[in-house]
This record gives C-alpha cells, structure tokens and sequence, in this order.
C-alpha cells in the first residue's frame, strides 16, 4: 500500500477549470492547502481522505464581487451566508464604505455608524457594537488586523473613498465643503499608499439616495457624493497607475455626467485604461431605457476607440426588496418617503407624529398620487416605463409578509385595500382595527397613510423593482461586457437575500448547455479574479485550493424565491434576511479545508483560518505624463 502523500483527493468529478472550456472527468488531489496533481484515475491509495464526485460538478471558488462584509467579519469572520453557497472569496469595501481607517471616531462624530446605517440599512446598535472593536487607525494597520482574523472566505479590501475622505477633512468638513489642494495630495498620498500595500482599488459612490444617519447630518448624503469631478479624476490617477480597480456607481439623475465621469475608464483620453466595475445593470420595471443605456455606454466605452475596461455589475435574480414598514433602500430615493426613515427605527412616536401632519399628509399624498391619473407629463412618463422612480408605487406589486392583521398575510395592499373599501370580511379582533384606521379613505394614498399609521414597522411585505424576466436577466448575465454581481452579500440585513446569486447565475446559464455553464464559471471565477489582479479563481496545479461542487440536478430544482428566511443571528443581535440553497453545493473547499460539506458547516468555522486577505502584488507604477 503505497503511503499517503495527499490531504485529500477529489475523484470523479466533471471539472469546469475556469478557463470556460468544456468540462472534464477528472480527479484533483489537494496537500498542504494547494493543488497537487490533476488527472484521469489518480490513485486514492495515496490519499488520506476520498472525496466521490461522481455526478458532481467541480469548478474553481467562486467569487462575490459586490459585498459589504467590512462589519460582518468583525464578529462572524466565517461569513456562513456566503460559504453555504459555494463562495470562496468575497470583494469588499464596495461603494465608498469600509473600515480602513478603523472607527474614525473624532470630534464626537461616529463616522461608521453615520455612513452604514442607511446607506445599508443596518441596525445602529449592531454598528456601534462593531465600532467599539475597531482599534487601527491606519490602512496598513487595518491588514495586519485582517490576518489576525479567522476567515472563512478570502477577503478583498479596497481603500473607500467616504472614509478617505472623512480622515483627511473630517466628517463635517467632509460633507460640506470640496478639499483645498493640500487635502487632496493628502488624499492622493493615503489612495497611493493603500494601493502599495496591496488594496485592490478604491471605491466611490454617486447614487442620489444614500445619507448619513447621524444629527446633525441626517438631511446630508455620504461624504464621496461631495466629491467634484476634479477630485475623482485626481483619486482614480492614482488607481489608474497601479492598475488597480475602480467600483463606482452612477450619478443616477445625470446622464451627461454618468457619461462624463466613466470616460475617465478610456486609454484613448487618459494614456492608460482605468478598471472599471460600475453598479448595476438591472432591467428596472418603472424604466426600460435604464438597462439600455447601460448596455449601450458599456459597449461605448470598451469601444477600441475608447479603450475602456468598463463592467457594470448584473444581479442574477429578481431585485426583490423587503421592507419594514417604509424602511428600505428604495424609500431613500423619494423626498417623503425618506422623511419617514430619516427617523431611527426606534422612534416609533416621531413617526407617527409625521403621519398625521396635515403637511407631510399633503406632501405624501401628491407624490403618490403622482403619474396615476388625469393627463400630465408624469402620467406619460408612467405608461411609458419612464420614471424617474425605481418604486414604481403600484398597490397590486407590495405583497404582505407580516402584519398584525394575520389574514393579509400573502395578499397586496390593493387586495387589502379592497377589502376595507368593499365588503371584506373580519374577525372582531381585526374589525376593531379597520374601524380605528381605516374607515375614512378617499384613495389609495390614504390606505397606505393608514397601513403605516396601524402597523409602522411591524409590517413586513416586498415589490420586485427589477429583473421581473428570468430570460432578459440571463442575457445580461451572459453579455460578455457586463460582470456578474452586485450581490450586496452583507448589507441590508432585513431588506435583501441574494447570498445565493452565483448559484442563480449558473442555473440561468444552464438554459443554454454545459457550454454556457463553462463560460458562466469562468466569468465566476477566473475573470472576476483578473479584473482585480487575484490569484484565486482557477484549479490550476500549485494554487490555493478553493473548490467549489455543485449537485446539478439539485441546481436545476432549487427555487430561490422560496427559500428566503428571516433568522434571527446571535452576532447581530438582529433578524436577517437569508437564502437556504442546501443540498445545491454538496462542498466549499478554502486553502484544502472543507469549510462547508453535506449541507454542515466544518465545527472549526470562526474558530481557526481557512481564508485570508488578498493582496494585489502590482509591479511598481509606471511613470505617466501629466494629463
């Protein structure tokens, strides 16, 4: 019996390498965390443990190139929500938000909990818990700390331009002012440094709706939006030189400017191409021009003309979005629906002393009853598909989760308007309600003043924004300029669940044959890695072994949409939204340790390492010309 030399030896699996090649009947022997030997029938006599493939399909980690694990690796640093699913590496500090310099508490201002609370819907006592353990103050620091730290996936960190911009001006001066010239180079000097030490990129952030949760701030959006072109252009020279990535999102109300600021991706107008990933292609149901648009840019800007290397992100599910009462990302984007949550979520009586202003009635009324009636310009814009609004505010598309008033539960608010306004029927406990709420509505909104006047945060329900066609989602997926992502694993603890999205990603392009599932694993895996310069994402022999199986048949079967949870995690001291994707991903391999086997996590995750931070080892930067 010849003696083991193998950890492990994964036999018999059908091998998609990354490469988007066909896959192969192979056998992949792992040691020392890396991979050893692939082959047809290699030997199991030389290995300590076997591990059947049979039937299974065996790829390379995937990676989640959108997420906001910066918080959640602070007190779970396994990331159980994204290991369950077969990720192996998770990128971080996306949309200008994260925790290179560590608490930033100056001046009595608490920058973590002011930029995260709303701009990811997370609870203040959960962010200020994880502040409390942020003790660097520096970006080298902060990797030091990401060593010491037992991970499950591998993390990505990049330098996050709010916080940058908060250590070199403060948070007041932040979002008040633009830097002076001396603050700038500072700024420049911090990006520059963060990317010597191996940060992936920089990100920023210019949707309109992100705002700060703190007094007195409230009324004002995250430092980066108060970036001018001037400073982005200056900041992204730096990434542009270490040929690192830039994550960005659109100045969502400004086409000229959305146009203006991603050219500074183009070789032909800035001597050298900037990397680009760009927030998202989503084929939103109140716009149909916005996911054309962003279809037609990215072909514009990757032109050979422009030279760009331009990717916007394309979520692989419906956008659905969940709501406590009116707490969710899409109230940001409307003037009075985010009067409401401008509140802390504690702060039931300030709530309901808006509710009945006879001016904010006034206010809500008109934007809601907005575009629904009569002949106006927002009423073209509405049939049309061409709002300005991602909420498009239709009655029939909330659907109830949770109420107090059980019988609801699984209808709309139109149905259960119609109910209050026709001849529905209630238990006396439930008409007592109605009676006390609902027994004097002109219109819809005042049904919808009433349900959050009964019920505020206790009512749980969801709208699909966007990607409502699974078939129009996998030609994004599958366009060869877009990148798959835009998970937002991490964020929005009650709002969202797209944990799973990878595995989405790969079910949609099973539509089209084994063919398309290798070139989906390979945009999975291989070039998200080499957008962002990492050495992970192939099953090529001496690499780190992060190794993805997949059950096939248990892939085609799985129903996301009916396997979203609402748990309730000790970390968090909070309820979270979380897919349930079990018996789909039958193994999650980090460093040659199954983090994640026959739908159980390994007894060691949290406790000792699988995973660590990845680090880009660029050459040093080329010299360029002043533009």
């Amino acid at each position: 019996m010849p003696e083991a030399h193998w950890d492990t030896l994964i036999k018999g699996g059908s091998v998609f390498d990354g490469t988007g090649n066909m896959p192969q009947r192979e056998d992949i022997a792992i040691s020392n965390g890396r991979i050893v030997k692939r082959g047809v029938n290699l030997n199991p006599g030389q290995a300590s443990e076997v591990i059947d493939a049979t039937g299974q399909w065996v790829m390379p980690g995937m990676v989640d190139v959108h997420t906001h694990y910066d918080l959640e690796i602070e007190v779970s640093p396994g990331l159980p929500e994204s290991v369950r699913h077969g990720t192996t590496t998770v990128v971080m500090s996306n949309c200008s938000l994260g925790l290179a310099y560590g608490a930033q508490r100056r001046n009595g201002d608490d920058p973590v909990v002011s930029c995260f609370a709303r701009v990811e819907n997370m609870p203040k006592h959960v962010l200020s818990k994880v502040a409390d353990l942020l003790t660097w103050e520096t970006s080298d620091a902060y990797i030091d700390h990401l060593h010491t730290l037992n991970l499950g996936p591998n993390v990505v960190p990049m330098i996050p331009h709010s916080m940058l911009r908060i250590e070199v001006m403060g948070l007041k001066d932040s979002v008040s002012r633009e830097p002076t010239d001396a603050e700038l180079n500072e700024m420049k000097a911090l990006l520059k440094k963060g990317m010597e030490e191996g940060y992936a990129g920089f990100s920023t952030d210019a949707l309109p709706f992100h705002f700060l949760a703190n007094d007195p701030n409230r009324d004002k959006q995250i430092p980066t939006q108060f970036a001018s072109y001037k400073e982005l252009k200056a900041l992204t020279s730096v990434v542009r030189e270490y040929d690192r990535v830039w994550q960005a999102t659109p100045p969502k109300d400004s086409p000229p400017n959305t146009i203006k600021t991603f050219l500074l991706t183009s070789a032909r107008l800035h001597r050298k191409p900037l990397k680009t990933t760009v927030v998202a292609a989503l084929d939103v149901h109140t716009n149909r021009n916005i996911v054309r648009l962003g279809k037609i840019l990215s072909g514009l800007l990757n032109s050979s003309f422009l030279d760009g290397r331009f990717h916007l992100q394309a979520l692989a599910a419906p956008f659905k979005i969940w709501a406590d009462g009116m707490y969710s990302p899409l109230s940001e984007e409307i003037d009075e629906l985010r009067e409401l949550i401008e509140l802390d979520l504690e702060d039931r009586e300030g709530r309901m002393k808006l509710l009945n202003d006879p001016a904010f009635i006034e206010r809500f009324r008109r934007m809601w009853m907005s575009g629904k009636s009569g002949f106006s310009p927002a009423r073209v814009k509405r049939m049309l598909r061409l709002e300005d609004y991602a909420f498009s505010r239709a009655l029939d598309e909330m659907i109830i989760e949770k109420c107090p008033l059980t019988s609801w539960e699984g209808k709309s608010f139109q149905t259960a308007m119609d109910e209050v306004t026709g001849n529905g029927s209630f238990e006396e406990e439930e008409q007592a309600i109605i009676d006390q709420y609902f027994s004097d509505l002109n219109d819809e909104a005042d049904f919808v003043l009433a349900t959050l006047r009964a019920f505020d945060t206790d009512l749980i329900w969801h709208t699909v924004t966007a990607n409502r066609d699974p078939e129009k989602t996998r030609k994004l997926l599958m366009d060869p300029k877009l990148l798959p992502g835009f998970n937002d694993s991490g964020a929005h603890l009650t709002n969202m669940a797209f944990y799973d999205c990878n595995l989405r990603a790969l079910q949609l392009a099973r539509r089209g044959g084994e063919a398309d599932v290798a070139y989906m694993v390979k945009r999975l895996t291989r070039d998200v890695a080499e957008i962002f310069g990492l050495d992970v994402g192939t099953l090529d022999v001496g690499v780190q072994a992060d190794i993805t199986m997949i059950d096939p048949e248990a892939l085609q079967a799985y129903d996301a949409e009916a396997n979203v949870e609402r748990v309730y995690r000790d970390e968090f001291e909070h309820e979270q939204l979380v897919n349930r994707s079990d018996g789909v991903v039958t193994l999650t391999m980090i460093a040659g340790k199954a983090a994640w086997r026959d739908n159980r996590f390994a007894e060691s995750l949290h406790h000792e390492k699988f995973g660590r931070p990845l680090l880009v080892n660029a050459p040093e930067p080329m010299a360029m010309a002043a533009e």
